[in-house]
């Protein structure tokens, strides 16, 4: 048997200086250009070279005003604000490439699932099957109160809303319209026979949905689905659905933790664990020596910006941490944010404590996850060694600096994995699903989304 095949995605956001806060300052930068549309082709035609799975694009819909109670150290530091919506640059990209494919983050919690399904079927159409969801509840207060609620719905609860609201979109996308209901028959001036088209009649606790999907089906139907939540309730949400699930682990034994906990939840519920493809967020720096490498990594380490890092840090989780000791550690709090975040800080990993100025340096270069830095070869090394011992499928790639972050992963270490059997020469599927598992373009059909598709509907 063959080595075992790293899965790549790009971590990107329409915005600028997503996961290494202060790095937009660095003069190699060009995430502030953000804005074009000239920056997202380039960006689609690097990784599809590189052959890049995927780019995910990451999304918020408030602004991180945790740290001091307020947004001001978000803004004026770049820290994910402004930002735009992910969806609208995924046809940009598409127009340039053929394979790469495009994972949208989107909240279950701030859009109705009728409109939603619609704007995600469009997408699959116009990728020719390219599209994922990651699916999200949203951690953020400030996007709640701007959506018009009191208080942001609690952690749990914000997962009963995202399985009911997945439970529509399965019934719209798999269950609505019947596989040949679309005729084009121009000879009988008949388009899609009415028969073959169904409501849904969906009426829950969240969502009352009682009619047909708007959008003939999309060579995926359902699109590939992307979770990233890793607490206990998270993790059952995405043994239960994802196909991708995105983790951030600032050290290896946190990832293997947690992999460890996504895998025997998937054998919990009754499905192949090895089906869960993992992948964990790094930041590569990479020289054509190691050297070079470090010489990078020290560049970009004097562009950090602690308080933009500490208010991404406070976004996350809830915690404020201005004002305190930056030698002080952190202890766990339990709240409704990303739980699973600070678990990697505080309880994850025995063998680490962290400082707050610790973590303030590891978000500068890395965010949620870790930067590896080294030679080409080095890099490999850790990319395989996280593969191995932790038991990761591949990687999230986050940026330093925008592109070059990904124009060296792409010319010094893809060739490296490509030699070592570790990433393919070619793109080998028809969609997004089939070049990740290579078992066509939809669910399968032990998967709990597809016993909404019509052919299994007891009617």
């Amino acid at each position: 048997m063959g080595k075992k095949r790293i899965y790549l995605n790009a971590f990107e956001m329409n915005c600028v200086g997503h996961q290494s806060p202060g790095l937009w300052t660095h003069p190699e930068d060009r995430s502030h250009q953000y804005k074009d549309s000239e920056y997202w082709i380039e960006l689609a035609k690097i990784l599809e070279k590189g052959r890049f799975d995927a780019v995910f694009l990451a999304d918020v819909l408030g602004t991180y005003d945790v740290y001091n109670g307020s947004r001001d150290a978000a803004v004026r530091n770049g820290t994910q604000s402004p930002v735009n919506d992910p969806l609208l640059v995924v046809p940009l990209m598409s127009a340039v490439t053929k394979h790469l494919g495009f994972g949208v983050t989107a909240s279950v919690s701030h859009e109705h699932p009728y409109t939603f399904a619609r704007r995600i079927s469009t997408l699959d159409h116009l990728t020719k099957g390219r599209v994922g969801w990651n699916i999200v509840t949203s951690y953020l207060k400030s996007a709640a109160v701007n959506m018009g609620l009191d208080d942001q719905v609690n952690h749990d609860e914000r997962y009963d809303i995202a399985n009911e609201y997945l439970e529509v979109c399965y019934k719209l996308w798999e269950g609505s319209w019947e596989d040949d209901a679309v005729k084009v028959d121009k000879e009988n001036g008949i388009f899609a026979d009415p028969e073959k088209v169904h409501d849904i009649n969906h009426e829950g606790k969240y969502f009352k949905v009682p009619g047909a999907h708007l959008t003939e089906p999309s060579p995926q139907r359902t699109p590939v689905l992307f979770q990233a939540g890793a607490s206990t309730k998270g993790r059952a949400f995405a043994a239960k659905n994802a196909e991708l699930v995105f983790i951030g682990s600032p050290t290896l034994n946190a990832a293997k933790t947690t992999v460890e906990k996504i895998r025997n939840d998937a054998i919990k519920v009754g499905r192949d664990p090895k089906e869960l493809k993992i992948l964990t967020l790094v930041t590569p720096v990479v020289g054509r020596t190691e050297e070079e490498a470090w010489e990078k990594y020290e560049d970009y380490k004097r562009h950090i910006s602690y308080e933009g890092a500490l208010a991404l840090f406070g976004g996350w989780t809830g915690v404020d941490l201005s004002g305190l000791d930056p030698d002080s550690t952190l202890e766990y709090i339990e709240n409704d944010a990303i739980r699973s975040t600070l678990e990697n800080y505080t309880k994850i990993d025995p063998d680490r404590q962290w400082t707050i100025r610790e973590i303030a340096h590891s978000i500068g270069i890395g965010g949620m996850g870790t930067a590896m830095v080294g030679s080409p070869e080095q890099v490999a090394d850790l990319l395989e060694l996280w593969v191995d011992e932790a038991g990761v499928d591949g990687f999230n790639l986050a940026y330093a600096v925008a592109p070059g972050t990904f124009k060296d992963f792409v010319e010094l270490v893809v060739p490296v994995l490509q030699e070592r059997g570790r990433v393919p020469i070619d793109y080998e599927g028809t969609s997004l699903r089939d070049n990740l598992f290579g078992k066509g373009d939809q669910l399968p059909s032990h998967h709990p989304g597809k016993k909404h598709h019509r052919s299994l509907v007891t009617v």
